[in-house]
C-alpha cells in the first residue's frame, strides 16, 4: 500500500494503478482501494476505468460524499448526455435515501429500530400512564414502519453489491444492436464511460437498459461490471 501511494505522490499513476490493482486481487473489495485507483485513473485521464472504481467505491461506501463529487466530475466528461426517465420528487428521495447506506449500516438500522419497537410495546401494554401508553404506541408505529424500510433497503443494497447488474462501457465507441449478434439493426452508439444495467445475457452479449429507456445489445466485452 505505501508504494502504492508513494507511487501515486510522485506522478507515478501508471505504477501506481498497477499496484492498487494488485492489492484489490489479493486482498478483495476495499473502498479505500477503489477509491484511490479511481483517483489514480483520473490522473491517467482514463474516465471510464476512474468511473468505474469510484461506482464500485460506493457499493461499499454510499455515503462518501468525495467519492460522489468525483464521480460527478468523470460523468461530466463523457461524451454520452443521457437524461433519465422523469420520476417523481418523493422517488428520487427514497432512491437517494437508499444510497445513503450500505446493507450493513442498513441492517443494524433496522436492529435499532426492532428495539425501539419492543421498548415501545412494552411501555404500551405495561405502563399505567396513559400519556407513555399513547407515546409508546405513537412511536412503536414508527419504529415498525422505519424496520421495514430498514429492511427492504438492506435487502436492496445487499443484492445490488452481491449480484451487481449495472456496468460501465469501457470500449471507446459500441453500437448497439436489436439483437445479440452482428447482423442486428443498429440502434444507437455508446461511448466510454456510460453506464447501463443489464437487463439479460445470452451468448457473449448482454442486453442493456440506459436511464432513458433505450434497450438493445452489446457484446459483454465492451463493457465491465460494477
Amino acid at each position: 500500500l505505501k508504494a502504492a501511494e508513494a507511487s501515486y505522490t510522485n506522478a507515478d499513476y501508471t505504477t501506481a494503478a498497477s499496484l492498487y490493482e494488485s492489492l484489490l486481487t489479493k486482498n478483495g473489495p476495499d473502498f479505500h482501494l477503489y477509491y484511490n485507483l479511481g483517483n489514480t485513473y483520473y490522473r491517467l485521464k482514463d474516465v471510464a476505468k476512474a468511473m468505474l472504481n469510484y461506482e464500485r467505491a460506493l457499493r461499499l461506501n454510499p455515503g462518501d460524499r468525495d467519492t460522489r463529487f468525483n464521480l460527478e466530475i468523470c460523468q461530466a466528461k463523457t461524451i454520452d448526455k443521457i437524461d433519465p426517465l422523469g420520476t417523481f420528487l418523493v422517488t428520487r428521495w427514497f432512491h437517494r435515501l437508499g444510497d445513503s447506506m450500505n446493507s450493513n449500516g442498513w441492517a443494524l438500522t433496522s436492529l435499532l429500530c426492532f428495539l425501539l419497537l419492543i421498548a415501545s410495546l412494552t411501555a404500551y401494554f405495561f405502563s399505567r400512564r396513559s400519556w407513555l401508553k399513547k407515546s409508546g404506541f405513537y412511536v412503536g408505529i414508527v419504529s415498525l414502519i422505519l424496520c421495514i424500510l430498514s429492511l427492504i433497503y438492506a435487502s436492496k443494497t445487499y443484492q445490488a453489491a452481491v449480484y451487481p447488474d449495472q456496468a460501465i462501457i469501457m470500449a471507446p465507441t459500441v453500437t448497439v444492436k436489436s439483437s445479440p449478434d452482428q447482423s442486428g439493426t443498429d440502434l444507437f452508439s455508446l461511448h466510454e464511460g456510460t453506464k447501463v444495467t443489464i437487463t439479460n445475457e445470452i451468448g457473449s452479449w448482454n442486453e442493456i437498459e440506459l436511464q432513458d429507456g433505450n434497450v438493445g445489445w452489446v457484446p459483454a466485452t465492451s463493457m465491465e461490471v460494477i
